[in-house]
C-alpha cells in the first residue's frame, strides 16, 4: 500500500541515465576494461555518480530511465529523420549501458527501458503520476527537452554543473516557460534530435513568439498578430510561418515528451531499496572493479 505521507514529504528523483553514461564514456579513460579487455569506463563512471547522487541526497523514492534505441521509437514512425544525424553507440558502449542497469538493480534502484519510448517519456510518465499522488519531483539530467515537465514545487537538476532551477527559473535558463517549451523547440528546430522547426525562425524569435502565444496552436489561430507585435522582420516571420505550418506541427508531436505511456509499475514500487551487497561484490569481481565503488555500496547499505 503506498505511504501518501512519505509522497508528500519527499520528492522522487528521476535520472536520465544517458547523459550521465555518454559523460562518462567520454571522460573516463577508454584504457580502464574488464579482465576479458571491454571497456568499462562508462560503467566505474556511471556507477560512480549514481553511488554519489544516493550519498549526497538520500533519496527514498528514485527510478532511472535508459534509452533503447536512437530509431525504433514512435517518432522514428512519425519522422524517420529523427535522431537520423547521430551516430549509432559503438558496441562497447551499448555493453556498458546493459551493464548500467545491473548495478541500478545491485545498488536497489528502480530502472526503465522502452523500445517504444525514449527515456524522456518514461520520466514524463513516472513525474506525471508522482504529482497525481501528491509528490514532487526532481529531475536529473542536463537535457533542456526534460525542461518542460518542471512545474511549481518540482526542480531540474544540472548535477554536472551542480545548478538547480525551479519553475519560475525554466524562462531565465532556456527562454521560455517550461509548458511552452515542446512548442519552442518545435519552432527553432533541434539540430541535436535532427528536427528542421521553421527556417528563419532561431531561438530570440521563438522566444518572443511564445512571450505573446501559449502555444502553438494558439500562435496558428491567430497568425496575423505577429505583424503587430515586437519582432524584427515580422512580415518575413508570418510568412515562414504560414509556409511551414505543417512542419511546425509535425515538429511539435516530436519535441512533446509523452506523460501517458503504457508503464506496469505503482510509485510505491520506487522506493530505494538496501543494496544486494553480494551480487554487486560478484559483478564488481566479473568487471575488474577494486575497493573504490565496493565501499561507496557498502556505505550505502548502512544508509538505509
Amino acid at each position: 500500500m503506498l505511504n501518501t505521507q512519505s509522497l508528500v514529504s519527499q520528492p522522487l528523483y528521476l535520472i536520465d541515465a544517458s547523459v550521465f553514461v555518454f559523460r562518462a564514456w567520454h571522460s573516463v579513460p577508454i584504457e580502464l576494461v574488464d579482465p576479458d579487455g571491454n571497456a568499462v569506463n562508462a560503467l566505474h563512471g556511471f556507477s560512480r555518480f549514481l553511488g554519489d547522487l544516493i550519498e549526497r541526497v538520500r533519496p527514498e523514492h528514485i527510478a532511472v530511465a535508459f534509452d533503447a534505441s536512437l530509431v525504433t521509437s514512435f517518432r522514428n514512425r512519425l519522422y524517420p529523420a529523427y535522431k537520423a544525424n547521430r551516430e549509432p553507440a559503438p558496441v562497447e558502449l551499448k555493453r556498458q549501458f546493459l551493464q548500467c542497469q545491473r548495478v541500478c538493480a545491485g545498488l536497489g534502484i528502480a530502472s526503465f527501458v522502452s523500445s517504444e519510448y525514449e527515456a524522456d517519456d518514461i520520466i514524463g510518465t513516472l513525474a506525471t503520476r508522482a504529482r497525481a499522488a501528491g509528490r514532487k519531483v526532481v529531475l536529473v539530467t542536463r537535457d533542456k527537452d526534460l525542461s518542460q515537465l518542471v512545474r511549481p514545487g518540482d526542480e531540474y537538476w544540472d548535477y554536472l554543473g551542480d545548478e538547480r532551477f525551479g519553475y519560475d527559473d525554466i524562462p531565465r535558463r532556456f527562454g521560455v516557460r517550461a509548458e511552452r517549451m515542446a512548442c519552442f523547440l518545435a519552432l527553432m528546430g533541434d539540430a541535436v534530435d535532427n528536427i528542421p522547426g521553421v527556417p528563419g525562425v532561431g531561438r530570440k524569435t521563438a522566444s518572443t513568439l511564445l512571450h505573446h502565444f501559449e502555444s502553438l496552436s494558439h500562435l496558428y489561430d491567430d497568425l496575423d498578430r505577429v505583424l503587430k507585435i515586437k519582432l524584427r522582420n515580422a512580415g518575413f516571420v508570418c510568412g515562414q510561418l504560414r509556409d511551414y505550418r505543417e512542419a511546425a506541427f509535425l515538429a511539435r508531436q516530436l519535441t512533446e515528451i509523452a506523460c501517458d505511456m503504457p508503464l506496469d509499475v505503482e510509485l510505491g514500487q520506487l522506493r530505494r531499496r538496501p543494496p544486494d551487497l553480494g551480487d554487486l561484490n560478484k559483478f564488481y569481481d566479473t568487471v575488474g572493479f577494486g575497493r573504490l565503488l565496493r565501499n561507496q555500496a557498502e556505505r550505502i547499505a548502512a544508509l538505509n
